[in-house]
């Protein structure tokens, strides 16, 4: 069968909410990821049999097949076709699975796999609480409301939940979220983001500046602060500041096949060793990942021993947290420059996001495998397994 090279994986640093990012059309944010993509590894735009774009929320400015707009709105030619997806957090992870599937197949040999959320100006859950408050319906059908009657599926319940099923206190879950933000700190410090990151032009009270760094995270961060968040829910132990942040991002990642590499040139920073998909309880819905990783493990002959990077969305931080307790994972290779937590969530963005993150970390560690996966609604977990070229 026909390998599936990663060329390269760039993206955009996060805006906050409201923040550096909120004046850039989520079209254009796209477009320049694109556009970067191709100035930097130097394929040839006419060369590109699709792109496949990640993005949860599709309505307004990222309605209308947003992944084709961000064609139209990029140097590549008219001629390269484009596809919108959702597979809710994972919808740019399941980009690059389903790009990857195509160079395999044979069907295809040059795909790029993108994402991008303007959780700004595109809030979240925008499409349907347009819909519902019109009173033009719910997504919960009448089929499914007799299969689970009653039940509001909720990724900040199923968070909670998850918690205390693997026996999380705040205490603990703060602390994961004050790591992620040193980790995230360090790593902008010493410039590990550098290679990874496509600089966009902002406006600000000063004049214009590029946009380089992530905007969420917090160098100060404490312990006593983090602890001072209010919780979501009264009771509970999930609150924003143990939670990934809202962000405004795009990412995108080059994918192609052995002999794209040799017609075009290219060097290939990664090969993909495999790539999974599963389902289980919508209602726990967030816990997915771990089983998810087991299933992988096990197709591609490996161990969680032999990986040395692990790349775990961090949506919510019991669910690294119980992803490290279930696999006996070494915390020393999760998130090693901080996760959502403190570099933001860009829903459709996050899974290209990770993996510019994840081949950029292999390449300066020298380790050999890496591993990335990430919880999405609906119970579904992906993991993708690679191998550093």
């Amino acid at each position: 069968m026909t390998q599936a090279y990663i060329v390269d994986a760039v993206r955009t640093a996060g805006g906050r909410r409201g923040g550096a990012l909120s004046g850039w059309h989520p079209v254009d944010m796209a477009a320049a990821v694109l556009d970067a993509l191709v100035d930097r590894t130097g394929v040839d735009p006419a060369g590109i049999d699709d792109v496949i774009m990640g993005c949860v929320s599709q309505g307004g400015e990222q309605g209308f097949q947003v992944g084709r707009n961000a064609v139209l709105a990029s140097k590549l030619p008219e001629s390269v076709p484009a596809v919108t997806i959702d597979r809710q957090c994972g919808s740019s992870q399941q980009a690059i699975q389903f790009a990857a599937q195509a160079v395999m197949s044979g069907t295809q040999d040059v795909v790029i796999a993108a994402g991008v959320e303007s959780m700004t100006r595109v809030p979240m859950f925008t499409p349907v609480a347009l819909f519902e408050k019109a009173g033009l319906g719910t997504p919960k059908s009448p089929r499914q409301e007799a299969r689970y009657p009653g039940v509001q599926f909720s990724q900040f319940t199923g968070a909670e939940m998850v918690a205390r099923k693997h026996g999380f206190t705040r205490d603990v879950l703060d602390m994961f979220a004050l790591e992620s933000h040193r980790r995230a700190a360090a790593a902008t410090e010493r410039g590990d983001f550098a290679d990874e990151i496509v600089p966009l032009e902002i406006e600000t009270e000063d004049g214009k500046r590029l946009h380089t760094r992530d905007e969420g995270i917090r160098y100060d961060a404490t312990i006593e602060g983090i602890g001072s968040v209010k919780l979501l829910q009264e009771g509970g132990m999930i609150s924003a500041a143990n939670a990934s942040q809202i962000c405004d991002g795009a990412s995108a990642a080059l994918i192609v096949s052995e002999a794209a590499l040799k017609r075009y040139g290219l060097t290939a920073r990664a090969r993909i060793v495999n790539m999974t998909v599963t389902a289980g309880d919508p209602v726990v819905m967030l816990e997915e990942p771990l089983f998810a990783t087991e299933k992988a493990l096990r197709r591609a002959g490996l161990s969680i021993g032999d990986i040395d990077l692990y790349e775990v969305n961090e949506a919510f931080a019991p669910i690294p947290l119980a992803w490290l307790r279930h696999l006996d994972a070494d915390p020393a290779k999760l998130n090693v420059n901080g996760g959502a937590i403190a570099l933001g969530h860009p829903l459709g963005a996050s899974g290209t996001k990770l993996m510019a993150t994840l081949i950029h970390a292999l390449a300066k560690s020298g380790g050999r495998y890496g591993l990335q996966t990430m919880c999405e609604g609906g119970g579904i977990a992906n993991v993708t397994l690679i191998e550093r070229a």
